[in-house]
């Protein structure tokens, strides 16, 4: 999967009112943008086109941006600049938007004349922008702070990722095989409403096209899934040649099907792959390289937890799924895991993470080969995306951490840890069952829930964090 910078238009405001007063501003205010998006280069891919100083230039600006396909645009007044003059642009583009309430110079000082003034007087043209926009009713997020701070560049960044993601989002196709579990129902969703209000596209294909696609698997190519494995994993001496081979079927053939069909994220459930009565054994360990790769996943054809995976790669990184298996009080811990499929790029740095022979009554089929590791102990967020009714949807976040001094659980089979919410256990899981929060979720190491926040805001899922 593609792991890229967001990409951003910078839109320079300022006019020409002041050309004759100072000569050269233009070019000198155009050097400060310059300068603001080499400072943000290292983590943002920025585009700035010239400073703006009409409608005409603005309309020329944002539809060369849509062009490149930016993901958002930051708009910075360069100097004061009536703010009339960009409603056209802006009511036509759905690109998420920040103000970047900045200026040239850190400090003002006594040496300051009406040049001085005029260079960093973004403040009160930043206000005349963000008026008409509040009047238009287009939503936008807001730093206000000095360029070069660090505080500056990390607000920036929260936003530039979750601008990313909308638009990365905008165009994902989720495939589910076969169906989706019968009788679950927080996995349920009106795939008409989230492609509306969302923008992931939910397609259903035949398991006979996994089957087809595993079997049209090279020898050539099933080798380098092995031979890779073997370099990646201490593997399972009760593991046979049959099985890794058979695995490594079903990992070239989800590649190939999701590549070829333009989809980046999917999910197969058990029943599915069980009742079909071509399968050997379920694709667990398929799904762990998946998701390792950037692939969103949802078991038992939860698309939603699908989705929400695969924003979880683009806004963070390295997502991960899992769902709340049992509660232990004493430690104020809940107990992280699932069937099998987990993205061993969270596992811990002090344990190999092991290929495993491994029996699996779910699904009545064979030993599937499935990835084990515990999680990396360390700060953790976990998110639910919620289907409410119709176009309104909820995300659910929990920050915690993943307790170091859990208890190494050697006959359990599957990727685990414990998750301590900062909130304490009984305050965070009484906030995630009254806010509907379902019962697979997404991990991300790292506190993120700001990140999340913001988000939610550019796409209008409600938030709420317990």
């Amino acid at each position: 999967m593609e792991q890229r910078k967001p990409r951003i238009g910078l839109v320079g405001i300022m006019q020409s009112l002041y050309d004759e007063m100072l000569p050269g501003i233009t070019e000198r205010q155009a050097n400060y943008a310059c300068d603001i998006a080499a400072q943000l280069g290292d983590v943002a891919d920025i585009r700035f086109s010239k400073p703006i100083k009409s409608r005409a230039d603005v309309e020329e600006v944002v539809r060369g941006y849509e062009h490149d396909n930016v993901d958002g645009m930051m708009l910075v007044n360069l100097t004061f600049g009536p703010a009339m003059r960009i409603t056209r642009a802006f009511v036509d583009t759905n690109k998420p938007l920040i103000l970047a309430n900045t200026q040239p110079e850190r400090n003002i000082t006594d040496q300051w004349d009406m040049g001085d003034m005029t260079y960093n007087q973004g403040i009160h043209g930043i206000q005349d922008t963000a008026n008409t926009l509040v009047r238009m009713g287009k939503p936008f997020a807001v730093i206000t702070g000095y360029w070069k701070d660090g505080e500056f560049k990390r607000q920036f960044v929260d936003w530039a990722h979750a601008a990313k993601t909308v638009s990365e989002w905008r165009r994902l196709r989720i495939a589910i095989f076969g169906y989706s579990m019968n009788g679950m129902g927080d996995i349920r969703v009106d795939e008409t409403a989230m492609m509306r209000k969302l923008g992931p596209e939910i397609n259903f294909l035949a398991q006979g096209d996994l089957y087809r696609a595993m079997r049209a698997a090279e020898d050539d190519e099933i080798q380098r899934v092995i031979e890779w494995e073997n370099q990646q994993f201490e593997i399972d001496s009760n593991l046979s040649q049959s099985q890794r081979e058979e695995s490594a079927r079903y990992q070239v053939a989800l590649y190939r099907l999701l590549g070829d069909g333009g989809y980046g994220a999917y999910s197969t459930h058990f029943d599915v792959i069980g009742e079909d009565g071509r399968f050997q054994f379920l694709p667990l360990a398929a799904a762990s390289h998946l998701m390792a790769a950037g692939y969103g996943f949802g078991a038992e054809g939860d698309a939603s937890s699908a989705a929400l995976v695969t924003a979880g790669h683009h806004l963070i990184g390295d997502a991960h799924f899992t769902e709340m298996y049992a509660m232990d009080f004493d430690r104020d811990t809940v107990l992280m895991s699932h069937m099998g499929e987990g993205n061993w790029k969270v596992a811990r740095d002090d344990e190999p993470v092991r290929l495993i022979d491994r029996a699996l009554g779910i699904g009545g089929l064979g030993r599937p080969p499935t990835v084990l590791f515990r999680l990396r102990p360390g700060p953790a967020t976990l998110t639910s995306l919620v289907p409410v009714q119709g176009e309104h949807f909820r995300l659910v976040v929990s920050q915690g951490t993943i307790i170091e001094d859990a208890p190494h659980m050697p006959v359990l089979e599957m990727p685990y840890g414990e998750y301590r919410p900062d909130s304490g256990l009984p305050a965070a899981m009484d906030g995630w069952l009254r806010a509907g929060g379902t019962h697979h979720q997404c991990m991300n190491l790292g506190h993120w829930a700001e990140r999340w926040r913001i988000f939610c805001e550019l796409t209008g899922i409600e938030y709420v964090r317990v």
